[in-house]
């Protein structure tokens, strides 16, 4: 077979970059597209919680990518897969069975996407010297991330670009938040027709384009109840009011009612009083000693809208409300209520109503923009998934070039027949447990990153949560740009420069200062948890040390599970890893939020630090040679 050799900036990125994108389109696309095209939320969270799966198995099926062609012949082969699957989306995107078809078709993007995963990370392996998988497996991650960034955001954004720019004028709605506002409450006062409304073309009119409201609520508060004046605090009003905009919307039409689920689940959870035997014991020993929490409530805010004129018989007008710009401490609601509003020849005089909260830690004076847009919704997203599928097909036809053909990537000796094949399926496994320190490899991939597994799931509650219940009471905005921002840098960075010196070093000599790295960063949480109101310079050094630290420690992560899967399998082998590496992030996460709620923030950092004797430890067995990955 002729070998090529390629400089592996030619295809690292680009290889890595289209990794990325499907598991975004399935796992986060996809949820943003059936909400825009109406989908309920009971129906989005039941049939696509399951599209993760075919990530979740892989390493079942890795041996057959391992035993049949080769790891070049898999990759391009999915990407030409990808390609047609993409443009199958964008197809079947305006037909009347839209989410039975593109639900089909996700799934398999998502079973193609993991068996390129597959293919790829082998690939590499096969491709790359130690040397260079060591030098590049930073660069491999940030591109990977990169992709993550462009799906999430530069693809919805050519969506929302296309259907503010088919529709009706955009509906703009401006909400200016004031800690000097004196708070009033929320009017539901239906808008009124005028003549001067009819004229003109047709367009969505609100009589409150910009709207001043308190960032401070009442404790409670005095309504009008049929003709009585009514106390009741302030939570049980806005649940009201939320409630009052909810039925509204679905008694106009304009929103169409949730199916109740999980009725029955919330029946058997409400008899459930307290917290049980171990969870009272965790509290007493182990739980930190503060004053009761007094919770304080968001500030609300309602504004009305409706249409100018009828549409024609049969005609309908779907408008899309969104967050445009400004502080995301001001939110529309759309957990529980739908932002999606469809007026026809029957509503469209009717007021449909927006639901807003306004953080209560907002200190300062601060504005959100938000827009609606009614222009054709299916037409943005075929747009989307055909700019995805051209990609693709552009992709494949330069990895068909780019792609190297390493002499290690033949094809297996094991032959062809269906009892070879099986039989070498089956050995994959066998051999994967028969290598040496096995057991001590499968500690590792579970226990390295036991801190940073409990701890991830912490960080944002702990950033949002007030400081009289531990937090460091930020806004949601400010978290945005904390660890949105400025901790995906410091992430980026570690893993790059971890990159470079363990290919100077090689992964024996940096395990230690990685396993460090990775430990010792927690301590920049418990500093936080313990400080006296850090300013937000500080928490965001503290965000960046403590990213930096667990990048770059990552690297000695990725680097053991690419040294231990070397040999004939290597390729399945390293997808068995990825499964134990999932296990060991997935475990310790789902216990996380229990133990802090029992115990306290400072208490579950000081913890956190004490599981990282479990990642030191694991590193003082492993057994590596001295020259793996650094340049001979």
């Amino acid at each position: 077979m002729k070998t090529t050799k390629r400089n592996p900036w030619a295809w690292i990125p680009t290889l890595y970059f289209a990794q990325g994108l499907p598991y975004v389109a399935v796992m986060t696309i996809s949820v943003i597209m059936y909400k825009r095209l109406g989908i309920s939320n009971t129906d989005i969270a039941l049939y696509t919680g399951w599209l993760y799966l075919p990530w979740v198995i892989k390493p079942f099926w890795s041996p057959f990518v391992d035993i049949i062609k080769t790891k070049r012949w898999w990759t391009l082969t999915m990407q030409w897969i990808l390609a047609v699957a993409l443009a199958g989306i964008a197809f079947t995107i305006p037909t009347s069975l839209f989410f039975q078809l593109t639900l089909a078709i996700f799934w398999l993007v998502g079973f193609t996407s993991a068996t390129h995963d597959i293919a790829a990370d082998g690939f590499y392996m096969l491709a790359l010297t130690e040397h260079e998988q060591s030098l590049y497996v930073g660069i491999r991650s940030t591109f990977y991330r990169v992709a993550t960034v462009a799906g999430q955001g530069l693809l919805v954004i050519v969506a929302g670009l296309i259907e503010t720019n088919s529709g009706l004028t955009p509906l703009s709605v401006e909400v200016n938040a004031d800690p000097q506002v004196e708070w009033s409450a929320a009017d539901m006062t239906a808008i009124a027709s005028t003549e001067a409304d009819m004229q003109g073309e047709m367009q969505f009119i609100t009589p409150v384009q910009s709207l001043n409201v308190s960032t401070k609520a009442p404790e409670e508060v005095t309504v009008d109840v049929n003709g009585e004046a009514v106390s009741m605090p302030f939570k049980a009003y806005a649940a009201m009011m939320r409630d009052s905009v909810k039925h509204s919307n679905e008694r106009n039409g304009f929103t169409a009612a949730e199916a109740k689920t999980v009725a029955k689940a919330e029946t058997a959870s409400a008899k459930v009083e307290g917290p049980g035997a171990f969870t009272t014991w965790v509290r007493d020993m182990f739980g930190e000693e503060r004053e009761p929490y007094t919770e304080r409530n968001n500030n609300i805010a309602i504004v009305g809208l409706r249409l100018n004129k009828k549409p024609a018989p049969g005609e309908e007008i779907v408008l899309n409300v969104t967050h445009k710009s400004g502080d995301q401490s001001i939110k529309l609601e759309q957990a529980a209520l739908s932002t999606r509003f469809v007026f026809n020849e029957n509503n469209w005089d009717r007021t449909a109503w927006l639901y807003y909260e306004v953080d209560h830690k907002l200190q300062n004076k601060v504005s959100a923009s938000f827009e609606g847009a009614s222009g054709n919704i299916p037409m943005a997203w075929l747009t989307v998934f055909a700019v995805l599928s051209a990609f693709f097909f552009i992709v494949a036809a330069y990895h068909s070039w780019a792609l190297p053909r390493p002499a290690s990537d033949g094809l297996n000796e094991a032959g062809t027949s269906a009892s070879s094949i099986f039989k070498e399926f089956f050995e994959t496994f066998r051999t994967f447990f028969q290598k040496p320190q096995v057991w001590v490899a499968v500690a590792f991939m579970l226990l390295y990153r036991l801190p940073e597994a409990q701890l991830v799931k912490l960080i944002n509650p702990f950033l949002l949560d007030p400081i009289d219940k531990g937090g460091l009471g930020l806004t949601t905005g400010q978290v945005g740009l904390v660890y949105g921002t400025v901790g995906i840098i410091g992430l980026t960075i570690g893993g790059i420069i971890g990159g470079i010196v363990a290919a100077k070093g090689g992964l024996k000599k940096w395990l230690w200062p990685m396993a460090w790295s990775m430990s010792l960063t927690c301590l920049t949480f418990v500093y936080l948890s313990y400080a006296s109101a850090p300013s937000l310079l500080t928490v965001n050094i503290c965000v960046f040390i403590e990213q930096f630290g667990y990048g770059f420690g990552f690297t000695a992560y990725m680097l053991y599970l690419i040294y231990f899967s070397e040999g004939r399998h290597k390729t399945a082998h390293y997808a068995i890893c990825t499964g134990f590496m999932a296990l060991g992030m997935m475990l310790p996460g789902m216990a996380a939020g229990w133990l802090q709620e029992t115990i306290g923030y400072r208490h579950f950092f000081i913890w956190t630090m004490i599981c990282c004797a479990a990642t030191i430890g694991v590193c003082a067995f492993l057994k590596i040679d001295p020259n793996f990955g650094r340049k001979k």
